[in-house]
């Protein structure tokens, strides 16, 4: 087959590839956009599962880069469901004619830099080969389904469904016998929806999470109109932010406030919904005492949504800080633990020891069911990319480079691999923050470089090895000074078995990235080797 030859080639069509294709396209570069699933969408393409929905708000989970898009597309719901979030990336797809540059329906199996010809080789699956100056990997932090090694898994001869990779059909779970494995957000989110038709829904649970309400509710005129006269400002507040939206923490400090203020600043929190419930006061993820009292508080509130002291004991975390782990947002989650039909096995209580030609067999003994359904997560931050045979310099393997723990510069640059630009990387905020506004900053900040590199004559930018070690030691230590380093979730990679361990986003804050980010920038992307052939 033969090798096409472009400018560049973006991996990858969610929030981060679609917007450095749009502003590609506008500097007039030669793009291929390579993308695995049939259309745009990236997560939102893959995960169709019931109940998927963002928690981060609608108005902020969008581009901010064109005023005419943020003034027509009108959100339905405070927090949108997949369907719409996927209808949005396909408006703004054809808005921006952003199909066009790309191929469909082709996995990357690897990429091979060409230190003669300084430009990089890839290939797919399907045996499409394609080569480019700049290679961009916009694959998603959580793209890379994780399916647990349980003896027997494959023996099962009812339905086995996956979350991360839910089938476009219609599932229909009316009458049967559930079984859902995992209780992360896929499964929060999900159970409650499968339940309402299912005869049984029996729950796997190993780790509790914190869930806390989203309070969703359709947007109404009134609200809408009050979204759009504030959207300057609230934007400018998000790009400000430490998270890419414009809520923060209570002004006064915790220590400061009286034990009533506290109380009300707690629930005014909850009643925002969600992840936001860890903003309540500064410190809240750094802080024992603070953390310990918010704690309490959801301790309280779910004595209310589950009355039976068993059930609501299983159902508390008890192995991380809130916060440590991303707060689910959920719909009538614990609620669903009350109905007849639904039972929770604690695994911590009951092991999981095998799965069967007909249900799961656990310590205690065998429980039948027409359906399993895994909602056990991803690979998080770096299993895009390991999945995929990367050679960089000297034919040096990003698999094996990474077997340790993942090296980057600001997270975009990688020692050993010019050229590659990865976009919410490991050592970017990428999941800690909203990711259509980290995924603008990010295209932005690949394609400056580019510019920089093109205005000056240049072929190759790589991160220089001791700046990447600098920046990943930096990221680490961040970490460590707060509740997030030591807890166990996927952001430390401890849901995937002999993974390195070690805090994966960067945690200083969006705003204070970028800032960080920009001055290597000004200073001529010092840390950054550039150089021609």
């Amino acid at each position: 087959m033969t090798t096409t030859e472009h400018d560049l080639i973006v991996v990858g069509a969610g929030f981060a590839g679609m917007y450095t294709t749009i502003h590609a396209a506008r500097r007039g570069l030669d793009i291929l956009g390579i993308e695995a699933g049939d259309d745009v969408g990236g997560t939102w393409y893959w995960n169709r599962y019931p109940g998927a929905r963002c928690d981060v708000e609608s108005i902020d989970y969008s581009y901010s880069f064109d005023d005419e898009l943020q003034r027509e597309w009108r959100w339905r719901e405070r927090y949108a469901t997949q369907p719409e979030i996927l209808e949005y990336l396909s408006h703004v797809a054809d808005r921006f004619d952003v199909r066009r540059h790309y191929r469909f329906g082709e996995r990357v199996a690897g990429a091979t830099w060409d230190e003669a010809a300084h430009r990089w080789t890839v290939r797919t699956q399907n045996g499409l080969t394609a080569s480019a100056r700049w290679l961009v990997m916009a694959a998603g932090g959580l793209s890379q389904p994780q399916l647990p090694d349980i003896p027997g898994r494959d023996s099962f001869t009812g339905e086995v469904l996956q979350t991360s990779a839910w089938p476009h059909r219609q599932v229909d779970f009316t009458g049967k016998r559930v079984a859902v494995i995992g209780t992360g957000s896929s499964g929060v989110q999900a159970i409650p929806l499968i339940a309402a038709t299912a005869a049984e829904v029996v729950v796997y649970q190993r780790s509790a999470n914190y869930s806390i309400p989203a309070f969703n509710h359709p947007i109404d005129d009134d609200e809408w109109d009050r979204q759009q006269q504030n959207l300057r400002r609230r934007r400018e507040l998000s790009w400000n932010g430490s998270a890419g939206s414009p809520w923060t923490s209570h002004p006064v400090p915790f220590d400061e406030a009286t034990l009533a203020e506290r109380e009300a600043v707690f629930e005014e929190s909850w009643r925002r919904g969600g992840v936001l419930f860890a903003k309540a006061f500064q410190g809240l993820t750094v802080e024992p005492r603070i953390n310990d009292a918010a704690r309490e508080f959801f301790e309280r509130k779910l004595a209310e949504r589950v009355p039976d002291p068993h059930v609501r004991a299983a159902l508390t975390p008890t192995d991380h800080p809130l916060g440590t782990k991303r707060i689910c947002t959920d719909s009538s989650y614990y609620e669903t633990f009350t109905l007849p039909h639904v039972r929770l096995v604690n695994l911590r209580e009951d092991p999981l020891v095998a799965v069967d030609p007909t249900g799961i067999r656990t310590a205690t003994g065998l429980r039948e069911h027409d359906a399993i359904v895994y909602a056990t997560g991803f690979d998080a931050m770096t299993g895009a990319l390991t999945a995929m045979d990367i050679r960089g310099r000297d034919d040096r393997s990003l698999r094996d480079e990474w077997q340790g723990f993942p090296v980057t510069y600001l997270g975009i640059g990688l020692p050993g691999f010019p050229n590659l630009l990865v976009l919410n990387g490991p050592g970017s905020p990428s999941v800690l923050s909203n990711m259509a506004l980290t995924s603008e900053q990010q295209g932005e900040y690949a394609l400056r470089l580019i510019d920089h590199c093109r205005a000056e004559g240049l072929t190759s930018a790589e991160a220089r090895a001791d700046a990447a070690t600098a920046w990943t030691e930096h990221s680490l230590e961040l970490a460590d000074r707060t509740l997030f380093g030591s807890a166990p979730s996927w952001y430390t990679g401890s849901n995937i078995e002999g993974k390195a361990r070690g805090f994966l986003p960067y945690i200083g804050g969006f705003r204070a990235y970028i800032d960080r980010a920009d001055q290597v920038a000004a200073e001529g992307y010092r840390g950054f080797i550039l150089s021609t052939r």
